[in-house]
């Protein structure tokens, strides 16, 4: 039986500037078409130029018009970050859209950034808490959206407080789910400090369900020779349209969160069962995503690792 298509409606954002992790390929791709589509200028910064040429080629074949340009990032590094935002801060344009959409899954054994965070917690959370910090003034002049895409995997697990980058013991998938939440806490004060201090940045969360993308996929430099057989059943499931999503819906919540309306401070996913897949709609927040303590923990953690400062007004 063909798939009922599921989309949304974009608004028109001519003149709008909208920054976007992680564009490269999978979902971020589709973000960044979508965007380009609807007439947003793109900004994507990526890790590797040969893939962001071949994104940015994919995107003009459907938006021969689009205006899409790449700037050099690698969040798991905290100079790259502080070298980018430095970059868009010279260039002087503010900001309206940041998706923060980029991220890496269980490393099967242990991987440490540059920095000496275990990596999904350094690239996941830190690097993007830190362009955060670093875009803040055009973010501000752009009184912009910012979106922050966490996962599923925040309704599971919990901060390890005590061992936050897993020198101790390692568990890949204890370890995303810690990244995960740890972002989704952030995103979310993010949106309560812009309102108590006047920042004027709508800040809120997505996640994409479950959709056969490269997070799963043979990943040679995360130590990932082939595919995992999770990736194998999501792709075979996604082909028969059965409880998973596509990589084309699973970009549409964080369409969603970051174009609709008075979306500031809430949470969007799929709305199918186990809000795996199906349309976007916004959702409960996930328990561990409702404790406003872990939150302003997790921020003064992050400022202490990452020397990034956000002003008090």
């Amino acid at each position: 039986m063909p798939r009922t298509p599921i989309d949304i409606t974009m608004p028109d954002l001519t003149g709008t500037r909208a920054v976007l992790t992680g564009g490269s390929d999978g979902i971020g791709l589709r973000i960044a078409t979508r965007l380009a589509l609807a007439g947003a200028e793109v900004v994507l910064p990526v890790r590797n130029s040969r893939k962001g040429e071949a994104a940015i080629a994919g995107i003009r074949q459907k938006a021969p018009s689009a205006s899409v340009t790449l700037r050099q990032l690698d969040l798991s590094s905290l100079e790259s970050v502080a070298a980018l935002a430095g970059t868009l801060r010279g260039e002087g344009d503010p900001i309206h859209l940041l998706i923060n959409n980029a991220g890496v899954m269980t490393p099967p054994a242990r991987q440490s950034t540059v920095d000496g965070f275990e990596s999904q917690f350094g690239t996941n959370h830190l690097g993007h808490f830190a362009l955060v910090a670093g875009l803040l003034p055009l973010l501000r002049a752009g009184r912009a959206r910012v979106t922050s895409q966490v996962s599923v995997a925040a309704s599971q697990g919990a901060i390890n407080w005590g061992d936050l980058n897993w020198e101790r013991s390692y568990h890949g998938m204890r370890a995303y789910s810690q990244s995960k939440i740890a972002f989704g806490l952030f995103g979310l004060e993010l949106q309560r400090r812009s309102v108590a201090h006047g920042w004027g940045i709508g800040s809120n969360l997505s996640h994409p369900g479950v959709a056969p993308t490269s997070l799963l996929a043979a990943r040679p430099e995360l130590g990932r020779g082939e595919d995992t057989q999770s990736v194998r059943i999501i792709r075979w499931l996604s082909a028969r349209g059965i409880l998973v999503g596509t990589p084309e819906t699973a970009a549409l919540p964080a369409l969603a969160a970051a174009t609709a309306p008075d979306a500031a401070g809430r949470f969007y996913g799929p709305k199918g069962p186990g809000h795996t897949g199906g349309a976007p709609a916004e959702q409960k927040l996930f328990s561990r995503l409702r404790n406003e303590a872990d939150a302003r923990r997790i921020w003064q953690v992050s400022e202490e690792q990452t020397g990034a400062t956000f002003p008090a007004a």
